[in-house]
């Protein structure tokens, strides 16, 4: 079922769907921006700018490019240089949620952690005897 919210750009009311986050007016705006920077990352020479240059030339914010590169709208196989920040680190990635360093990290704590949880099951499992219960 849908979802009476107010905009988060406007601060108006919508009905939120699958689709959009925003209002009519504020998507509509949003789509414009959207034309404005591919026609602008459609151009041969502008295929690999980065995404400072294409916030310094269109005039969009660079929150709105990290929103459509995720979203899969600008496609880092045809744009190198744009992506989004890691949700750990902040880092500029081109897919996923982390970065290769913070996915390399938190596999070496879960394997860390794993060991601890294999050394205390063992640990529980050995049998100690005191001096006096031997035969």
């Amino acid at each position: 079922m849908s979802e009476l919210l107010n905009c988060p750009k406007c601060n108006g009311l919508f009905i939120k769907s699958q689709f959009r986050d925003t209002c009519e007016n504020c998507y509509r705006e949003e789509e414009k921006k959207y034309e404005e920077v591919y026609q602008f990352l459609r151009k041969r020479e502008n295929r690999a700018a980065s995404i400072e240059r294409v916030v310094e030339v269109t005039g969009v914010e660079e929150k709105l490019i990290h929103k459509w590169v995720r979203k899969g709208r600008l496609q880092t196989a045809h744009f190198p240089n744009m992506g989004y920040p890691c949700d750990k680190c902040g880092r500029i990635i081109p897919k996923g949620k982390l970065c290769e360093r913070c996915t390399n990290e938190l596999t070496t704590d879960l394997q860390r952690l794993a060991s601890e949880e294999q050394f205390k099951n063992k640990k529980k499992q050995a049998t100690y005897y005191s001096a006096g219960e031997r035969e």
